[in-house]
């Protein structure tokens, strides 16, 4: 096996989705976290090993609810979005109609688009390189290319290749990954990847107004350095964290994202600024804020994916879906008014 002049293997400078650590990978504090957390993922797989009793299939309830926010063992992982996002449902009253996209007539500009975004998609990931055997381009490109022709309105847009992948990553089947993309944007997503992006440029501005209510300081900051919310916080919802939060924290939030919805993601987002609310404040003009927003993206917080799931529950306080509906509504019709 292939040595590193530090020592490490190769196989080490992987994680175990195919990811390459960075040259400054602190293995020491991610070792001291992943022992800790081996104990956590150990009790939760027993847990949901009784639970699912070899069945395939759950009943959303109070218990699942709980079990999801506590983490979805990889093993079960993929059943579960399947199951609690509807999107077992639909693959099952839609049978062969993945295969029948990928085979009917396909729009030549669309392919195109997808063509082109192939090798900016993970290049730090080994199952993504063309040396890869099986490589998961050929899934990938499949997946976007099929769901572009089922959902017309949307087609292709930047930061769908990045949610595929990891979908492929971790159902390992193009079909159900195809179904879950479309959970995500069909349902749980509202309007965030049509070509206006009304319903991405609306939740930033909903995130802005609830840091308002929960982090008046920093909102009072942004205001005045005339930074625009969606400079610091688009790829956090475009991608969902992807590239942006260590791979285990993402899988965390995508198990309550599929079960709980969109208000997850204002809950991750809220936890993140008022965690680091007095490293924000210490910016003192815009590109410093900007920078400042990068930072608390990193470290131990985040690292952290157990400690850090719980505080997403904890820190913002109370979040209806009637309070970020009622919000939805008014910044969508500021956004509108607006042109």
């Amino acid at each position: 096996m292939e040595r590193r002049e530090d020592g490490r293997d190769w196989a080490y400078r992987v994680d175990p989705y195919g990811f390459e650590r960075p040259d400054d990978f602190d293995y020491a504090s991610y070792e001291a976290f992943f022992s800790r957390y081996l104990v956590v993922l150990t009790r939760r797989a027993i847990k949901w090993s009784k639970l699912l009793k070899g069945k395939n299939s759950i009943q959303k309830s109070l218990k699942v609810k709980r079990y999801i926010r506590k983490g979805i063992p990889n093993e079960h992982r993929a059943l579960i979005w399947m199951i609690v996002s509807g999107a077992q449902t639909n693959m099952e009253q839609n049978p062969g109609y993945y295969h029948r996209l990928l085979e009917g007539e396909k729009n030549d500009k669309l392919v195109e688009a997808i063509k082109t975004d192939m090798n900016r998609t993970f290049p730090d990931n080994v199952k993504f390189r063309r040396t890869a055997d099986p490589c998961l381009q050929h899934a990938l490109y499949n997946v976007l290319v099929a769901y572009g022709h089922h959902n017309e309105a949307v087609g292709y847009c930047q930061g769908m290749n990045f949610i595929a992948g990891y979908l492929i990553l971790i159902t390992k089947n193009e079909e159900e990954s195809f179904w879950l993309l479309d959970a995500l944007i069909g349902r749980i997503l509202p309007d965030y990847y049509s070509p206006a992006m009304l319903g991405l440029k609306t939740d930033q501005e909903v995130l802005g107004e609830l840091v308002k209510m929960k982090v008046p300081a920093v909102a009072e900051l942004m205001e005045r350095h005339g930074v625009m919310w969606t400079l610091v916080v688009s790829r956090w919802f475009i991608c969902l964290f992807i590239d942006i939060l260590p791979v285990e924290t993402v899988l965390r939030i995508w198990d309550c994202l599929f079960y709980e919805g969109s208000k997850i993601i204002f809950r991750v987002a809220l936890t993140l600024i008022k965690q680091h609310q007095a490293l924000i404040l210490e910016a003192t003009n815009f590109p410093d804020i900007c920078d400042k927003f990068k930072q608390i993206t990193k470290g131990t917080l985040v690292t952290e994916c157990h400690s850090f799931m719980q505080k997403i529950f904890t820190d913002p306080g109370s979040l209806s879906m009637a309070t970020i509906n009622r919000l939805r509504e008014t910044c969508r019709e500021k956004l509108l008014s607006q042109g």
